[in-house]
């Protein structure tokens, strides 16, 4: 019970302070959130704790922008600066799929890989975010997905009405 509170709090601090959020709920290792202003909503989850810069809040989070028509929506907030011109892998299980990225932010290049993506975080274990550090060394964010399904679920039913 401490953990989750704890997550909650500490995936609370990844919205900007000005948005108004209130939690949804906690399903395994994922919460789920809403905003007022702008209005959206989102499933969001911190890495699994290893080696990482700790003032940094690294994520992966799964948003719903209905003012926008966005749906599952994929962002991963890197836990460190990425090497320019390195390439920003998202493994899930044995599935591979290349992001876009700025220096700590990335992205699926469209919405058919949001889907493809959203898709295999239902069903996937573990999913691992991949890249070159700006100082040369590997980036390896872990996130479980348990709980992922149905913290995407409640999120996209909070920004539904």
């Amino acid at each position: 019970m401490m953990r989750r509170r704890l997550v909650l709090i500490l995936l609370a601090m990844a919205a900007p302070a000005s948005a108004q959020t209130g939690a949804i709920g906690v399903y395994g290792q994922w919460g789920s959130f809403h905003a007022k202003s702008p209005r959206h909503c989102y499933a969001i989850a911190a890495p699994i704790p290893g080696r990482r810069v700790l003032d940094e809040k690294p994520f992966a989070s799964v948003a719903y922008w209905p003012e926008r028509r966005i749906r599952a929506q994929l962002h991963v907030k890197l836990s460190r600066e990425k090497r320019p011109g390195s390439a920003v892998l998202l493994r899930i299980d044995d599935q591979i799929f290349q992001l876009i990225a700025g220096v700590r932010d990335a992205w699926a290049p469209d919405a058919a890989a949001d889907a493809q993506i959203v898709a295999a975080m239902r069903t996937g274990v573990e999913m691992r975010i991949e890249t070159r550090a700006a100082n040369g060394s590997v980036v390896r964010d872990s996130y479980s997905l348990r709980g992922a399904a149905t913290a995407i679920d409640a999120a996209a039913i909070a920004c539904s009405h």
